[in-house]
């Protein structure tokens, strides 16, 4: 009896990088935090005595004995924009988000034209979702800071395309690149522009990007992440094994790093090192079912089916309506020829997923040599709903047939058989022939 082309294990030794995508950036951390003004010269009169107290405060971060001297000098004098601007920090620092908007917006009012004001304001409007934040990052960009101006313009443009990534991100990438240029040897914006090229499908610009990040830090995780994303998906494999291999060395305990690799020496046919970096994997992460799975889809490929089969049973402990999980622990069964213990995890896949077509074609298998003739008919053609016939399905339908001496549909799926198998299935092609023979009516 021929073997059904089993597509367990193989096919999910496909080469994608899940868990290995870019998200969180190290320079949230700084377009995400709002910043001080240098201190005003103090004037001598009390409400700027005052202000030079809560100033003295702040440098201290003793923020609850800021708050209550600059609520007096506002109160005392409500066009002061360094006291609302000051309220404003302290109310952030103190998790007053809405109080922090309300006294930036008043410090804006009371002076437009500076630069911290609109920056802090435009942070605080972004953190909180309000796409209202977008004039006053704008505004930034072009204001003077009080000093530091290429760091608080790469600043302002980093807090901008970071705002706008979702909504607007050609915007952002062009923002990102203005960040980069005032901030030449920081590898970060050209890391979040490449990230965004990658994500517009703009990867020769992306490559290019993620190389000028490397030119600057080239132990730089996300540029070597996505650089190796751009070289899988373009197929270039020789150039994303390279790049994993040194993400392997800079991570060497991080086991996604270590399946990243192994799944790119699968695909490449290289099983050996790849059963070595899984192996690697299972016991910096022993707890990983993607690892495991990975490692016990690998041991079936290459025939190791015994292991395969421990594998999965363990894992299906915590994931017992895993369909494709009992897929995967049938055809190591079916392989091994345990062909009523395949039979039972097929039946499992089906109940779980009656719509996983694969399944039904090795459950037909599996019942043929369990010589359950009437449940190989079920699957094959509960098969046909899902997928396309093959030739061994027809041939496969027409043996069960014959077995049941119902010769008319045998003989009906040996014809079908027969005219599409184009010699590709010799030894069943002449068992086909020589059934028609002996079941059809002579004429």
């Amino acid at each position: 009896m021929p073997r059904w082309q089993v597509q367990g294990s193989n096919a999910r030794i496909a080469l994608l990088l899940a868990g290995l995508c870019i998200s969180g950036f190290s320079h949230a951390q700084n377009t995400g935090q709002t910043i001080r003004h240098h201190q005003v010269p103090v004037e001598d009169s009390p409400i700027a005595q005052q202000l030079a107290q809560a100033e003295t405060a702040l440098e201290k971060k003793d923020y609850a004995a800021a708050e209550p001297l600059l609520e007096k000098v506002v109160a005392a004098d409500p066009g002061n924009y360094q006291a609302w601007f000051d309220l404003g920090f302290v109310d952030n620092a103190l998790g007053k988000t809405q109080d922090s908007i309300s006294a930036y917006r008043k410090s804006v009012a009371a002076k437009a034209d500076v630069f911290e004001s609109n920056l802090n304001l435009g942070v605080m409007l972004a953190k909180t979702g309000q796409p209202e934040a977008e004039p006053f990052l704008h505004a930034a960009t072009v204001l003077k800071p009080t000093a530091n101006a290429d760091e608080g313009h790469a600043r302002a443009w980093l807090s901008l395309a970071q705002l706008l990534e979702n909504s607007k991100p050609e915007e952002a990438i062009e923002a990102y690149k203005q960040a980069a240029t005032l901030e030449p040897h920081d590898p970060l914006p050209r890391v979040s522009a490449a990230r965004l090229l990658e994500q517009e499908n703009h990867f020769a610009d992306a490559e290019q990007e993620y190389k000028q990040a490397l030119g600057l830090d080239s132990n730089s995780t996300d540029a070597l992440i996505g650089l190796a994303n751009i070289y899988m998906r373009g197929q270039r494999y020789p150039e994303a094994a390279e790049v994993l291999h040194k993400l392997v060395a800079l991570h060497p305990n991080d086991a996604t790093t270590h399946l990243a690799l192994a799944r790119l020496l699968a695909k490449a046919g290289q099983n050996d090192d790849a059963l070595a970096e899984l192996q690697t994997a299972v016991k910096i992460a022993p707890g990983n079912a993607d690892v495991q799975r990975d490692l016990a889809d690998l041991y079936a490929t290459t025939g190791k089916y015994d292991q395969a089969e421990a594998i999965y049973r363990s894992i299906l402990v915590t994931r017992p309506n895993d369909a494709d999980l009992h897929h995967a622990l049938g055809v190591a069964l079916l392989k091994h020829k345990q062909f009523p213990e395949a039979q039972q995890e097929f039946l499992n896949a089906v109940n779980l997923k009656p719509d996983l077509g694969a399944a039904y074609g090795d459950l037909a298998v599996a019942a043929v040599e369990n010589k359950n003739f009437e449940l190989a008919i079920k699957a094959t053609d509960a098969r046909a709903k899902y997928l396309p016939e093959i030739p061994i399905s027809y041939f496969l339908r027409a043996s069960a047939y014959d077995h049941l001496r119902d010769y008319k549909h045998a003989a009906e799926n040996y014809r079908k058989f027969l005219e599409t198998a184009n010699g590709q299935y010799p030894d069943q092609e002449w068992q086909a022939k020589h059934r028609l023979i002996t079941i059809e009516p002579k004429k």
